[in-house]
């Protein structure tokens, strides 16, 4: 036992020189970028929550992840690694054992492990894409800019996860001034709730304005809406004109994943522009295809902005639209709308600037499994000094802790099933909010049961397993 707490302290000393060796000689700092010239923007600059930095060591790696090219894909190539490397360190300790009995032991153990570190890993993702994090946010030191999201959607949406409320929320939190709701096949429950803002049941900063999606030959927002029409069994070309007549603008959401027409059947419907970049679907999509894009909107006079997407679940915030409306905050309500709209109507790109958070590089089409050790490694190249301090404080913390015989059986392998029991319940309790909320608004979104439905499966399944194991390695080891 004594052995291998000297080779985690040993293996901490290493981790420090490696991120003292990353932060000194290979930083990369993190900046709010133009995304359509991918140089930094000198007006804007990152705030960093009290919370997220005394907590770096389990807050940071998480919205890192969080914020990866496809966090999809990666968190679980990252829980493979994870598996991976918890199989190599236990099968080296074998070399350590007197015999053969003590060698096969270990190794079932191990095995009996494989599905709790996956669960652990399970929930892990849980808290990465569906836990609102304390994240970094802008901070927006220009004098006219204001920042506004054209494309979000509540639990009104059929793929929903958040109420409207906190969705307004988490737009005050990010720094927005203006964002627009644009739930699928459905603006009348924004309507009442932008009404109700403007009763002063709630503070007009920011600014609650009416939107939808609209499911046609591909994903558009109209903005703007007034509830003069409705959008159901419309064509694509009706919905563009009725949109236009009412005074609102029309964006192709996404276009670039490749499941709509081309650039010029939207041109010739009249929209208004195209999302450059859109945060629920790749980062970073091909550059030829931004590029081709890019020129596209350029040559036609189209407006390019960028897509948030944000489903109350996902990615954290790493877009922002800023436009220039000098004396916003003397504005009324009216004209704060009526200033937004025309920007997007006159289609003036001079007036708006997609903003991206940026801090890694940009790579693409990256085999799948090196995703995780690179972003390790850029996540530790993003610390600042007090980052850093903060991983050496908790490090210091943990070897204290190890001193002492709960903090010691905590870290051993015997206690991985008491964590998993740990994960498992809160599946649990999150599947169960779910189905709660769910309840409520039933009729609505369908995510709520859909995955309430799964995490009480799975998170039934691992809480029975490793009450299984703490039975088998706490319980039965004192009977016997």
């Amino acid at each position: 036992m004594e052995n291998k707490f000297r080779q985690v302290k040993l293996s901490g000393v290493a981790l420090a020189f490696f991120i003292l060796f990353l932060v000194l000689f290979f930083p990369f700092p993190i900046e709010i970028i133009d995304a359509l010239t991918l140089q930094p923007v000198a007006d804007y600059s990152i705030h960093i929550s009290l919370w997220r930095m005394v907590f770096e060591p389990f807050l940071g790696p998480l919205l890192f992840f969080n914020r990866a090219v496809d966090p999809l894909g990666e968190i679980p190539a990252a829980i493979l690694w994870v598996l991976i490397l918890y199989c190599i360190y236990r099968l080296i300790q074998l070399k350590s054992l007197p015999s053969k009995f003590l060698k096969r032991k270990e190794i079932l153990g191990m095995f009996g492990n494989l599905p709790i570190l996956v669960g652990i890993g399970f929930a892990f993702f849980l808290i990465i894409l569906f836990i609102p994090l304390p994240s970094n946010t802008i901070v927006n030191n220009s004098e006219n800019d204001i920042l506004v999201t054209t494309h979000s959607h509540t639990e009104y949406s059929h793929d929903g996860l958040t109420t409207q409320m906190n969705m307004w929320k988490w737009h005050k939190r990010n720094g927005f001034d203006a964002f627009f709701i644009t739930d699928h096949a459905n603006y009348n429950k924004t309507l009442e709730f932008s009404q109700q803002q403007r009763d002063n049941k709630f503070p007009l900063k920011p600014l609650v304005m009416v939107g939808q999606e609209h499911s046609g030959s591909n994903h558009m927002s109209l903005l703007g809406l007034d509830g003069s029409f409705q959008t159901q069994g419309q064509p694509d070309s009706s919905i563009v004109k009725l949109t236009h007549k009412n005074g609102g603008a029309v964006i192709i959401n996404h276009w670039f994943d490749g499941k709509g027409k081309e650039k010029e059947f939207y041109k010739a419907l009249g929209v208004d522009g195209f999302e450059i970049e859109n945060v629920g679907k790749e980062l970073y999509y091909k550059r030829t295809l931004f590029q081709e894009l890019k020129q596209y909107c350029e040559d036609n006079g189209l407006i390019m902005v960028g897509g948030l997407d944000y489903h109350g679940y996902g990615r954290k915030c790493a877009i922002w639209n800023a436009l220039a409306i000098p004396n916003w905050h003397n504005m009324d309500i009216a004209s704060k709308e009526s200033s937004i709209l025309k920007i997007l109507r006159d289609r003036d790109q001079s007036k708006l600037r997609v903003l991206m958070y940026r801090d890694r590089p940009l790579y693409e089409e990256m085999p799948l499994l090196i995703g995780p050790p690179v972003t390790v490694i850029n996540y530790f190249r993003t610390l600042k000094g007090y980052q850093v301090a903060s991983w050496i404080i908790w490090w210091a913390i943990f070897q204290m802790v190890l001193k002492f015989r709960i903090g010691r059986d905590m870290a051993s392998n015997n206690a991985l099933p008491i964590w998993g029991a740990i994960s498992a319940l809160f599946m649990l309790l999150l599947g169960l909010f779910y189905f709660t909320r769910g309840l409520a608004i039933e009729g609505h979104t369908k995510l709520y049961g859909e995955y309430s439905t799964l995490l009480f499966i799975i998170g039934g399944a691992f809480i029975l397993y490793s009450a299984t194991m703490i039975y088998r390695r706490f319980f039965r080891k004192a009977e016997n």
